[in-house]
């Protein structure tokens, strides 16, 4: 089968990135023909919240990935739509995470179907409706979701929250796969004499960029009971702010955490996370909202347990 998949991948960083390449490489592995098609531009740099979108990593040997397609320029929806087309896919995919994207990736697909309108046009949902809601992206969610075929959720939540602007097209629903892409599994005392920790301490990890409906606050606050100080438990904070983080210091300073809390707030490279993980005695995702996460599925790869909120597809 012949298969383009349309969303994040290198030169740019994260877990969509590494959920796309995966994806691409399993297709590969099985035989199929299938390329990438990402961004020369995902974000514009007045709206990405972090330092940089890009990954020093070298690209993957597989699966192949092509840069043709601009968030923000029409022009390259036409080249990009022009491209699929020309290389007559038997199915495109897309990774749809948030509206921003909508008004791209809508408008890539239109332009598929008007050369090539048997063409099966199949999206794997994140989210439907994004953590942060903000006036239009409504509409912008429904010029998408009206453009596809067949839809891929990962959690029932997301599952519902399509059928508020689909009900007439076919959703399967496939839990979050594992991330079994960053190593392989090593022992606790290894992981920890590498990041200088201590067997006698009881590590949890907060993993992944930081955002208000992840709950971090919370996990701060909680650190603070007097149970807790009593059991040597020590919280490593592990991701980008992206978001102001002075609140989160705020609560570390005026309660005397710093002992406690090991701030990593900077981007994690994939070899630093299987130190991470199996340096940890628990991995802590205490947040307000959620409809699937691929930290949940990182932990599950490196066996660890998890103490996760009653949210969503957590």
């Amino acid at each position: 089968m012949k298969i383009t998949i349309i969303g994040t991948a290198h030169p740019f960083r994260g877990g969509l990135a590494s959920y796309n390449e995966r994806l691409g490489r399993q297709f590969v592995d099985e035989g199929d023909d299938l390329e990438i098609i990402t961004f020369t531009l995902q974000y514009p740099k007045l709206f990405f919240p972090g330092k940089t979108q890009y990954t020093d990593s070298p690209a993957p040997d597989k699966p192949r990935i092509r840069r043709l397609l601009s968030s923000v320029n029409p022009f390259s929806w036409i080249k990009t739509a022009r491209e699929v087309v020309r290389g007559k896919p038997d199915l495109v995919i897309f990774k749809y995470w948030h509206p921003s994207m909508s008004p791209c990736f809508g408008s890539v697909i239109r332009l598929i179907k008007r050369k090539s309108p048997d063409t099966k046009i199949i999206t794997i949902f994140d989210n439907v409706i994004p953590h942060e809601r903000k006036p239009g992206y409504g509409l912008l969610t429904s010029y998408f979701t009206k453009s596809i075929d067949a839809a891929v959720v990962m959690s029932r939540s997301v599952g519902t929250d399509l059928e508020s602007f689909r009900k007439d097209i076919p959703v399967a629903f496939n839990p979050h796969p594992l991330f079994d892409n960053y190593g392989e599994r090593v022992s606790k005392e290894s992981a920890r004499s590498g990041l200088a920790l201590s067997m006698e301490q009881n590590i949890f990890l907060f993993f992944g960029f930081i955002r208000a409906y992840k709950g971090l606050d919370l996990l701060l606050w909680a650190a603070c009971d007097e149970r807790l100080r009593e059991k040597n438990i020590v919280l490593i904070v592990a991701g980008e702010f992206y978001e102001d983080d002075a609140p989160y210091k705020k609560i570390i300073r005026e309660n005397n955490l710093g002992d406690r809390v090991i701030l990593m707030d900077r981007f994690i490279g994939e070899e630093e996370i299987a130190p991470l993980f199996c340096g940890a005695d628990m991995i802590v995702q205490p947040y307000r909202s959620a409809t699937q996460s691929g930290v949940t599925q990182i932990a599950y790869h490196f066996g660890r347990p998890m103490l996760v909120t009653d949210v969503g597809g957590l």
